[in-house]
């Protein structure tokens, strides 16, 4: 990657919506040079998808908590790709100490929530798992 594909994906973080024609004048490059370098940038799997961000209070997923989990051996691979499965796991990080990932969850209530982590403790390769549910949250990047 180089300095175009960097500021490609800076003005894609900022609004995924722009077009080839905005992303192309902002970036001054063809609008064929975008989109072979957003190809590229796909086809390499450094782009994964595009989403929406939407105003946490007006969310559908009430209930959001952070799991720690600790695999067993050498089964992080097989476990990431277990949890990339599951529908409620927002965000899924690599970690250190204690616990080796993180996901964060979300639920549309407790119930589910009670379900997923059920879901998530049979995978095989998870040893232990701890919880945490968002009681507020007081600041969003």
């Amino acid at each position: 990657m180089d300095e175009t594909d960097n500021k490609l994906l800076s003005l894609l973080r900022q609004d995924a919506r722009l077009s080839i024609a905005d992303l192309a004048h902002k970036l001054a490059v063809s609008r064929g040079t975008v989109t072979n370098r957003i190809t590229k940038l796909e086809d390499a799997g450094v782009i994964v998808g595009y989403t929406v961000r939407v105003r946490p209070d007006v969310q559908r997923t009430d209930i959001k908590a952070w799991m720690s989990i600790a695999v067993e051996g050498n089964q992080t691979r097989l476990v990431i790709a277990s949890l990339l499965g599951e529908p409620n796991v927002a965000t899924l990080h690599d970690t250190n100490g204690r616990w080796d990932l993180l996901a964060e969850l979300r639920a549309e209530d407790l119930q589910s929530l009670s379900k997923t982590l059920e879901r998530i403790r049979l995978i095989k390769g998870i040893s232990n798992t701890e919880t945490s549910i968002h009681l507020e949250t007081y600041r969003l990047s």
